[in-house]
């Protein structure tokens, strides 16, 4: 078979499937020893931005995260999003584009989280709510909420729990919103995006009082 026919035969495979399938399909066809993002996009197909994204924020519904991946994943998420919202072509820098990962430690914490994923994927209603959607002011809210999820993954809190998780689920639901055009799903990053936030006033504040209390007892 020609390459590519072989490529076109791989793209239609992940349209055709659902969404669980395709993230399963492209775990599969991850590099036997390390990756890069430009391989996974080359993976996923460089027009499913949106698919991209669920791909890349699947790792961080396991609670603790690969050090530095958030970095590198959130970076690529955070383009993504600035090039959705301003119509523009994607572009990655390629300390971030060309960095290579451990794809066994990679494909094994996607595999943990796919089981996490497929129960969030009941929750969608294609089509449910689609005004929530629509273009316009309605989609730059969207992408703007997108972009504020991306900022909050790469929040320096990566080594404590579930602070990757919370705005993983808020671009998991987006994205999904986006994709299925379901208003449902983009409510739901909306509130976590929200709870993220204040789970994260919590830990500062939490942090500040350790410290000032640490000063007391030196004191």
């Amino acid at each position: 078979m020609h390459p590519f026919d072989l490529k076109e035969t791989k793209e239609t495979v992940l349209i055709s499937e659902s969404l669980g399938q395709k993230i399963e399909l492209i775990i599969q066809r991850l590099p036997p020893k390390e990756v890069t993002i430009i391989e996974i996009i080359d993976i996923v197909g460089k027009d499913s931005l949106m698919l991209l994204t669920i791909f890349l924020s699947l790792i961080f519904l396991v609670p603790v995260s690969i050090p530095s991946v958030s970095t590198v994943f959130g970076t690529g998420i955070l383009l993504i999003g600035i090039t959705q919202l301003f119509n523009c072509k994607p572009w990655l820098p390629k300390s971030i584009a060309y960095r290579k990962m451990s794809s066994e430690q990679l494909r094994d914490r996607f595999k943990r989280a796919l089981v996490w994923f497929h129960r969030l994927e009941k929750i969608s209603r294609p089509h449910y709510l689609p005004q929530l959607t629509s273009a316009g002011w309605v989609s730059r809210i969207n992408y703007l909420s997108f972009i504020l999820a991306a900022l909050l993954l790469m929040a320096p809190f990566g080594l404590i729990p579930f602070s990757n998780t919370l705005p993983a689920l808020a671009l998991i639901f987006l994205a999904v919103g986006m994709l299925q055009r379901d208003g449902r799903s983009i409510l739901l990053g909306y509130l976590a995006n929200g709870i993220t936030i204040i789970y994260f006033k919590i830990l500062i504040a939490a942090g500040g009082w350790s410290i000032h209390e640490l000063f007391q007892f030196l004191n």
